[in-house]
């Protein structure tokens, strides 16, 4: 649903039923979008699971830990 800023306003307890019940309300200003209304995330994660992806990677050279640590060691002398 798309709905002006003076829309909004006048009908906001209206657009927020229409929210709960899964819509997603564009708010417009000039016929130009500038906020977007959505229902709340209801059981799915907001970052998506990146476990495979980490499993994929294959990292060579040193660990950033031994880098850390040898590069601290540099720094005091």
């Amino acid at each position: 649903m798309e709905t002006s800023i003076k829309e909004a306003r006048e009908h906001f307890r209206t657009m927020l039923e229409q929210v709960a019940s899964g819509e997603e309300v564009i708010i417009t200003r000039r016929g130009k979008a500038v906020a977007r209304i959505l229902p709340p995330l209801s059981g799915r994660p907001a970052v998506p699971d990146l476990s495979a992806f980490r499993e994929s990677l294959e990292i060579q050279g040193e660990s950033l830990r031994t880098a850390l640590q040898r590069n601290r060691a540099e720094e005091r002398y």
